[in-house]
């Protein structure tokens, strides 16, 4: 069977764009708009998050069978919440001056609704490998958005790159300070949103 034809293919798959749960969902959009002004900040948020999804999914379709359903919702958030322990103190431990700025959103991971969402929705209802591609896809697809933001943001705002500054920025380029504030994130979700749903539609021959 082909890996778009197997249930965890098309599952990921379709997290990576058509079910996209930052802009078709709507789901994340705190950290979204939170940590996306610098891409170094972006990327290891997103690693956590991907890394909480997968393992989270597996974990709760592993379990499935052995977890009442009276509870399972207190279960899935205490499965979260230990991935996502281990990612803030690898975090804390590897890169701590990154930790003091989104440490805070590190710990709201465990209430996120991507993550809450796929172990809902899928992971209870299949086995973990189908599963752990299903969190994998959710994970990157909120990663892809992420990054493509975290990129014009940190480029029009500060004329950098991971940090690094563009050649010859300083001499052709005024810095766009609303980009790294509040609204440049909105604007850029809004963007990116329209953009995306405008594709998915375009390809589906218009339909919703």
């Amino acid at each position: 069977m082909a890996f778009r034809d197997s249930v965890g293919g098309r599952a990921f798959l379709a997290n990576l764009w058509r079910e996209n749960p930052v802009f078709r969902q709507v789901l994340g959009i705190c950290s979204t708009l939170a940590v996306t002004n610098l891409l170094k900040n972006t990327l290891l948020m997103c690693a956590g998050l991907v890394f909480t999804t997968a393992l989270s999914s597996v974990t709760v379709s592993a379990l499935r069978e052995h977890t009442p359903r009276q509870v399972r919702m207190m279960v899935q958030v205490l499965i979260i919440a230990a991935y996502v322990i281990l990612v803030g103190i690898a975090m804390k431990a590897y890169f701590p001056e990154v930790h003091k700025v989104i440490g805070p959103y590190v710990g709201l991971i465990i209430t996120n609704c991507i993550i809450m969402g796929r172990c809902e929705a899928f992971a209870t209802k299949n086995s973990p490998w189908p599963s752990c591609l299903d969190g994998l896809g959710a994970g990157l697809g909120y990663s892809l958005i992420l990054i493509v933001i975290a990129v014009v943001r940190e480029t029009l705002g500060f004329g950098t790159l991971f940090g690094v500054p563009l050649p010859a920025a300083d001499r052709w380029w005024h810095q766009w300070t609303i980009m790294v504030m509040p609204p440049g994130a909105f604007f850029m979700l809004a963007l990116v949103a329209w953009f995306g749903n405008a594709t998915v539609r375009s390809r589906e021959g218009g339909k919703t």
